[in-house]
């Protein structure tokens, strides 16, 4: 996104990837008002909204697929969009032709960062070295930007000492998109809206069907771990890459779906070079900014997968940091200071409450303790609608946009938060 937009304004830049390849990897995503404003500006709303069903609620059931209850969410009426439910893979690779694949360096793993005075440089493990007026660490949950960055500012006494804390996991995920080879068994592929179905079953399991476009089914399982699990673990990241596990696939084969049939079937319809197993962890950072170096998304603030708020968060990290960047006066330690700053200040406070809202939403949604059973039971049954429809619309106000074109229009009933930050419109 943030290529993106800097092609957009004509700055330029170069992406390195740590990958050998790019693949379109990761299965159910939902955008909504509190992103597709951003989408509209760019022209690109339409392109979502070809690979897209608007997803009208969430359904859940226990682990005999009897249903508990609904979570109805704000829909276009209130907020003037749909929430628009596609394949992951699809928004990545739209967002991919929207930058030149010259300005995608590919096999660059960032070992380290150096202040060079007026310029920053990064060192890769290949022992290739670049430099530039600013570093953007958007290196994910373990990013290798932030690491290099904290260890320079601990060493000089001037980090916040939370910001050195692990990251706290709380479930092992296996994901993917299936196109299942007798689509006419599962009735819901039929309809023009998507299906939203999560089971809650035991032993800390759950699993997740959707219907998508093109009679595809995103899925999803998960094992929500206990304190000394998670402190157990060895993993080196948490990035979405394929990874054979076939003893998590068959733990849940057997599990039955809302829609019939089980698991397993719905799982080998999907290439196993698709399947991507994940640890879903999160921290919000404190410091996201030093010197020439700026971090954006799960870098600075990893939230758990509930609300749907990760990747809508780091795509607002991405558009006001590009205004910022297009205000920008002058290249001199003070100017970008300046603009890190004036980031930091629009996005850390939205940030936070989002944060929480996604560990809320996350205990709601895949929860298996006995405290969140008993949450799950009474937002389902207790909690009236008009309080759910409340809290989705004090999330949706909240939609940065590009500032240098013209805003999308408030078309919804609830109120939208002013847009913060110099304008510098560019009026066709």
């Amino acid at each position: 996104m943030l290529g993106t937009l800097f092609e957009r304004i004509n700055v330029p830049y170069h992406i390195f990837e740590r990958a050998t390849e790019l693949r379109s990897l990761g299965a159910a995503m939902t955008l909504g008002a509190n992103i597709l404003p951003v989408f509209e500006q760019l022209g690109l709303l339409e392109e979502i909204e070809k690979v897209s069903l608007p997803c009208p609620s969430l359904d859940f059931y226990d682990a005999n697929v009897q249903k508990l209850g609904s979570i109805t969410l704000m829909g276009k009426e209130g907020t003037g969009y749909e929430n628009l439910l596609f394949p992951r893979p699809q928004l990545y690779e739209l967002l991919r032709k929207q930058v030149p694949p010259s300005k995608i360096t590919l096999n660059k793993k960032v070992l380290a960062i150096e202040d060079i005075g007026d310029r920053v440089a990064i060192r890769c493990a290949d022992g290739t070295t670049y430099e530039g007026d600013i570093l953007i660490g958007a290196d994910g949950a373990y990013s290798a930007v932030r690491q290099s960055l904290y260890k320079q500012m601990d060493d000089k006494n001037i980090l916040p000492k939370g910001d050195l804390e692990s990251l706290a996991i709380g479930y092992v995920s296996m994901v993917g998109v299936a196109t299942p080879p007798n689509p006419e068994k599962y009735p819901q592929l039929k309809d023009k809206v998507s299906h939203f179905s999560q089971v809650l079953g035991d032993s800390m399991r759950s699993w997740t069907v959707v219907s998508v476009p093109n009679n595809q089914i995103c899925w999803g399982l998960g094992i929500q771990l206990t304190d000394a699990q998670a402190q157990d673990q060895q993993f080196r990241n948490s990035e979405w890459g394929p990874e054979a596990n076939e003893t998590m696939i068959q733990d849940f084969q057997d599990m039955p779906t809302p829609w019939g049939g089980n698991m397993g079937e719905i799982i080998r319809a999907t290439p196993k070079d698709l399947i991507s197993k994940v640890f879903l962890e999160e921290k919000i950072f404190k410091t996201w900014y030093h010197g020439r170096v700026v971090l954006i998304g799960d870098a600075c603030h990893k939230m758990l997968p509930g609300a749907g708020l990760g990747a809508v968060n780091a795509m607002h990290d991405a558009v006001v940091l590009a205004n910022c960047i297009y205000n920008i006066t002058n290249l001199g330690d003070k100017g970008i200071k300046a603009a890190f700053k004036e980031f930091y200040s629009q996005r850390y406070d939205y940030s936070y409450d989002q944060f929480k809202n996604s560990s809320a939403m996350s205990r709601t949604m895949f929860g298996q303790t006995w405290t969140e059973r008993l949450l799950r039971k009474m937002i389902l049954n207790y909690l009236s609608n008009w309080v759910q429809q409340q809290n989705f619309a004090k999330t949706l106000s909240y939609r940065p946009q590009i500032a240098w074109l013209p805003l999308a229009e408030d078309r919804g009933t609830i109120r939208v938060l002013p847009q913060t930050g110099k304008r510098g419109v560019i009026e066709k």
